[in-house]
């Protein structure tokens, strides 16, 4: 088949395909990643990427039983202070619901970037971010560094 005019391989309209990532490594039983090791290496990646997902899993999970607690609490307080106290705990729950939903798009991401390769770097300085911090924050994606700069920052704004 010939390739089209102006184009690299007939490509033209089509999206570039993704390199391939190799086979995903094994994960030793009881494994933590160590600093002796190359900075996100393949086992290193798998093991944030078995976090994020049970992290995931832990999530949604919490999120169905909301859902389950809320449609259950459905009927009507006799009392108007019942009433206030069962609606402010509904807030709350929404509220934290809401915060969990934020969360899990920062996971899907962060789960994307493990698979592109980009995982566990800064997006500022291209820096590695360093295992104690994903360890405390897997969803992270500024070294600590650059997350202290980009606070500063958003403090000098919001002052003015």
């Amino acid at each position: 088949m010939a390739a089209k005019k102006g184009t690299k391989n007939g490509s033209a309209g089509r999206p570039k395909k993704r390199r391939r990532q190799p086979a995903r490594a094994s994960l030793p039983q009881k494994y933590e990643p160590s600093d002796q090791e190359d900075f996100m290496n393949p086992v290193q990646r798998e093991y944030f990427r078995q976090k994020l997902l049970g992290w995931q899993r832990e999530i949604l999970a919490d999120s169905s039983q909301t859902i389950s607690n809320l449609r259950e609490d459905t009927g009507q307080e006799a009392d108007i202070g019942d009433r206030a106290s069962t609606e402010a705990g509904r807030l709350i729950e929404l509220r934290s619901r809401d915060r969990a939903r934020k969360l899990l798009s920062k996971i899907d991401a962060a789960l994307q970037r493990i698979e592109d390769g980009t995982y566990g770097y800064c997006e500022d300085t291209g820096e590695p971010i360093g295992l104690n911090r994903l360890e405390a924050r897997p969803v992270a994606t500024l070294t600590l560094a650059a997350q202290e700069r980009h606070e500063r920052m958003e403090k000098s704004y919001n002052d003015d």
